[in-house]
Order: structure tokens, then sequence, then C-alpha cells
């Protein structure tokens, strides 16, 4: 029998370009789903204001980069309708370069609904913690009825399958790892970290130590990174190195080898099994089969 927690049911997702441009405006929509999503880079938004979606009522998340950081910027609010918030924002707010909007086909969002669905965002980006909130408050969640509860967290948890779609993963918490799952070690300088492999990225596992100090030839990016993780609170400083205080996904084995170790690292060579197997060889070997 085939576990449906395991191998979760496919689904297809239709992205659609109306001005046929692949970095102008997208509708995004999903199987079996009454909603739609919007995407609107920050140049267009003017020309698409007249769009119907941002006449319903939705949810919407704003991201753009971040000075002080390789994170991205990201504000998540929600409006009945969209449309009338995200002018103000077109003329508040300065960091956003693109706006994506969820709303319901059938219009049968409440605002109620929305406050639950910003709520659940802000909080699964706080817990994440793979991007810089702009919001400044985090909402209380609203006073819903048991059946009104089921209904948005349906609708959220096809909003959280779109976005990964549309590159936006920074609410997803580290998927769990499997039973045939296999952990990595990282050593050096008197540390050790601990992670696995991925769909999402290379997951560091909490617990996992840090050096302190940086190489002088070490990546501006992997410097933003860690200052990034420290003032997020994933990295606590323990006197000699730091700790990560839980799971944490990295977009890749080397961005996680060098922030763990401070320095430029190849991450298919640095992370190996217990027994002594570089990531590399492993996966060489899985392609050799």
């Amino acid at each position: 029998m085939i576990n449906s927690r395991e191998r979760p049911r496919g689904f297809s997702v239709r992205l659609f370009l109306p001005e046929g441009d692949p970095d102008g405006v997208k509708t995004i929509e999903k199987s079996n789903w009454t909603g739609k999503g919007l995407v609107i880079p920050r140049p267009l938004f003017v020309e698409t204001r007249l769009r119907p979606e941002l006449g319903c009522t939705g949810v919407y998340i704003l991201v753009g980069p971040d000075e002080n950081s390789q994170l991205p910027r990201v504000y998540v609010g929600e409006g009945d309708p969209i449309g009338p918030r995200l002018d103000q924002h077109a003329k508040n707010k300065d960091f956003w370069t693109q706006a994506i909007g969820f709303t319901s086909k059938d219009q049968n969002l409440n605002k109620a609904h929305i406050q639950f669905l910003e709520y659940k965002l802000i909080d699964m980006a706080k817990t994440a913690k793979r991007c810089v909130l702009d919001n400044a408050n985090t909402p209380q969640p609203p006073s819903l009825s048991e059946a009104d509860i089921a209904e948005a967290e349906g609708f959220l948890a096809d909003v959280l399958l779109c976005l990964p779609v549309l590159g936006y993963g920074f609410f997803e918490s580290p998927p769990a790892p499997t039973p045939t799952t296999l952990e990595f070690i990282l050593t050096g300088k008197n540390i050790t970290g601990k992670g696995y492999q991925a769909t999402t990225g290379f997951v560091v596992k909490a617990g996992s130590q840090a050096v302190k100090s940086e190489t002088k030839s070490i990546h501006g990016y992997l410097t933003d990174m860690r200052r990034s993780l420290v003032e997020q609170g994933v990295f606590v400083d323990c006197g000699q190195y730091y700790e990560m205080t839980q799971d944490y996904t990295f977009n890749s084995p080397s961005t996680a080898a060098g922030v763990l170790l401070g320095r430029t690292a190849n991450g298919r060579t640095e992370w190996k099994t217990a027994d002594g197997h570089t990531l590399k060889s492993i996966q060489d070997a899985e392609v050799d089969k």
C-alpha cells in the first residue's frame, strides 16, 4: 500500500503570461483550486492596476532585496480588495520589486479568511527565517469557526504549493528526514555540523556548530549570510563557536559548508557520511547506477 504522506498526489500548475513576456506579469492557477495568483513586477504595476484580480479580496506578498542581507526582504499584507493596498505600497515602500497577490476566483474569501492567511504567512516566515520581514507587527489570528479555519487552511495549502513554483520558498520550514535519508557530517576548526539533502536545498540540523572567525578570502555573500543568521537568531554565540538553534535550509551544500566554516568551501567534498564517503562520491555513484 502506498502511504499518501510519503508520496504526495500529483497536481498541475498553469502559468500564463498575458503580455507574452517571461519577465512580465504572470497569473498562476492550480488544478482543483478555486484560487488564482498574480505576479506583478513593480515597473508594470501602473499598467496592471485595472486587472480584475486587484479588485478582489485577498492576501499579497511584496518581495525585494534587502540592503544589508543576502536574504530577501518580504512584506505580507491583506486587502479587501488588494488593489488599493498595493497602491499605497507603490508610494510608501521602496524595497519591493515584485508583488504577488492571491485571490479566490469564486470570491468566497471574506475579511476574516484573509486576516487568517496573513497571520499564518507571517508566522511561517518568522519560523523559517529565510527572509527579512518588513512587517513591523505580527497580527493576531481572527476568531473563525471550525469550518472557516478548514476552508482558509485549505486555501493556504494551495498557496504554499504555488509559491515555490514561482521561486518563492521563504515560507517553507525544512522537510523532515525520512528513514532512508543519509546524514552528512562536516568538521573543521573544532566545530561539527550535521545535515542532509532535501529537494528544497541542503538542511543543516539544529545543534550544528559554526566557527566565529572568517578567512580573508571568504566571499562577501557568505559573510552577509552569517551576519543575517546571527541577527535572525539562527546562530547563537556559545563562546568559542556559534550554535544553530533550528534546522535551516541553505540553497546548496557549498553555501551550508561555507557558512559553518567561515570560508569558501566545496560542499560536495566537505560534507561526508559517518564512514567517510563524500557527498560527491555518493552523488556520482547514484548517477552511475
